[in-house]
């Protein structure tokens, strides 16, 4: 009888405790989903974000083109149809969604000396009060602030890849150019980065389900 009521006792001090794990264990698990739900959603307007400004700087550059053209005086619509060597490649990289963001990050930022190129030869062909330079300074800074939208957005999403900077030599430019070569070159460029921005916007809307949904598949695997 003796045993017998000791294991009465002790069942019933394991049954409160026994509830009480379960209990405990039910918060963890729910906490953990709340967090990664927390994370998916930031994730995603992030990326939404990201996205919305690569559209914007995409119709601006539609806009710029048009600009850029109007005022190139006769033989403006062949000046983007010219081949151009020493020009960003526009399309996108890589294999992996971290290595897909760096390319689109790094080719992105070798547009910059480009536009500088540019505004600079159009500053000389162009009146000072033409809308021209003030179209292409636009662009310019919306790259800028583009670029470091995709550099918060991959340190959110790849906390421990931090970004590495393009390596080696500088971007390449071209030589001195005569007039019709500038006017080419230019059109050239901006033509090239107004592609490079609709393979950004495809990309990041593939991004999307792949980066900001993976957490919470993660976590309902180990839960």
């Amino acid at each position: 009888m003796n045993g017998h009521v000791k294991s009465m006792h002790f069942q019933q001090f394991m049954e409160p405790a026994t509830t009480l794990l379960s209990l405990l264990l039910l918060m963890a698990v729910d906490s953990t989903r709340t967090v990664a739900a927390s994370r998916n959603q930031q994730c995603g307007n992030s990326l939404q974000q990201t996205l919305k400004l690569t559209r914007l700087a995409h119709k601006e550059s539609v806009d710029l083109i048009k600009r850029y053209k109007a005022s190139q005086g006769e033989l403006s619509e062949l000046f983007c149809k010219v081949s151009v060597s020493d020009v960003p490649d526009p399309n996108i990289s890589g294999m992996e969604p971290p290595e897909r963001l760096l390319s689109i990050y790094t080719h992105l930022q070798a547009f910059f000396p480009h536009f500088k190129r540019v505004y600079e030869q159009q500053t000389d062909l162009q009146s000072p009060t033409s809308p021209l330079l003030t179209e292409l300074t636009m662009v310019s800074a919306r790259s800028s602030t583009l670029g470091a939208q995709l550099n918060n957005f991959y340190q959110s999403v790849f906390p421990n890849l931090p970004i590495q900077e393009p390596a080696g030599r500088p971007t390449s430019l071209p030589p001195p150019q005569n007039i019709f070569q500038q006017k080419v070159y230019g059109c050239v460029v901006l033509k090239t980065y107004k592609e490079f921005l609709s393979n950004v916007s495809r990309e990041l809307r593939t991004l999307k389900s792949k980066l900001c949904r993976r957490r919470i598949q993660l976590n309902s695997i180990f839960f």
